[in-house]
């Protein structure tokens, strides 16, 4: 494969779509009832699930789970099979999770859930705004 084919097939053909065969928007995904929709929204909750579990071995532990981005704000059911997969180590979710909340921890969880509205393009802009200003 070519260096350009390479690149499109990570970019544009591999994860959720590559895993599910049908759409790279977990929005889909969510909404289908084909087996392999399941078995990727499936992969895509064991790895995050799995990379906060590293996170928090290399902490010693942690206190607080944050939830941001278009999956993270609006996808109840994907926070809840993180959380789910979390919970031997204390993460545990109310039903806040469903009604949009920002703080979503059951009382009894050892960490703090929140959900967190992020607007990437604000983000952008400033470091840009900073970047320009900088400049003689």
């Amino acid at each position: 494969m070519s260096p350009d084919d390479v690149q499109h097939l990570l970019y544009e053909k591999s994860r959720l779509l590559g895993v599910s065969g049908l759409s790279a928007d977990m929005r889909a995904l969510l909404t289908s009832r084909n087996p392999a929709a399941r078995e990727a929204i499936d992969l895509f909750t064991f790895r995050v699930a799995a990379e906060i579990a590293v996170m928090a071995n290399s902490l010693g532990g942690f206190e607080g789970l944050v939830f941001t981005g278009g999956i993270g704000e609006h996808a109840t059911e994907i926070r809840l099979q993180i959380c789910d997969r979390l919970a031997w180590l204390g993460v545990h979710l109310d039903a806040a999770n469903a009604k949009g909340q920002q703080s979503i921890a059951a009382p009894h969880s050892r960490v703090d859930v929140l959900v967190v509205a992020t607007s990437e393009e604000t983000t952008i802009a400033r470091h840009c705004r900073a970047l320009l200003g900088s400049k003689p």
